[in-house]
C-alpha cells in the first residue's frame, strides 16, 4: 500500500494507474468508482440518442446491482484480475 501517495485516476486518466493489489483507501475506492461510472456513462451516451443523464442513471443502477452490463463493474473486475495476477 503506497500510503496514499500519488493520484491514480485523475479525470482524463493520465494512464499512470498502478494496478497492484494493495490496500486502497476508502476515499480512493469511492473516487475510482465514481470515475468509472461517469466514464461508462460518457461512453454509453457518446454513440447514443439517450442523454448523459439517462446513461448515468443506467450505469448507476447496473453498478448498484453488480450487473456486468455496467462499465464500472467490468472495469473493477478487470482491475482486480490484473491485481491478483501481480501479487
Amino acid at each position: 500500500g503506497g500510503g496514499g501517495v500519488g493520484v491514480g485516476v485523475g479525470v482524463g486518466g493520465g494512464g499512470a494507474v498502478r494496478r497492484q493489489a494493495c490496500d486502497v483507501s476508502p476515499l480512493r475506492r469511492v473516487n475510482q468508482s465514481i470515475y468509472l461510472i461517469t466514464t461508462g456513462a460518457r461512453e454509453a451516451s457518446f454513440r447514443n440518442i439517450k442523454t448523459i443523464a439517462e446513461c448515468l442513471a443506467d450505469e448507476v443502477m447496473n453498478a448498484a446491482k453488480g450487473s456486468s452490463n455496467s462499465y464500472a463493474i467490468k472495469k473493477k473486475d478487470e482491475i482486480e484480475r490484473v491485481a491478483k495476477s501481480n501479487r
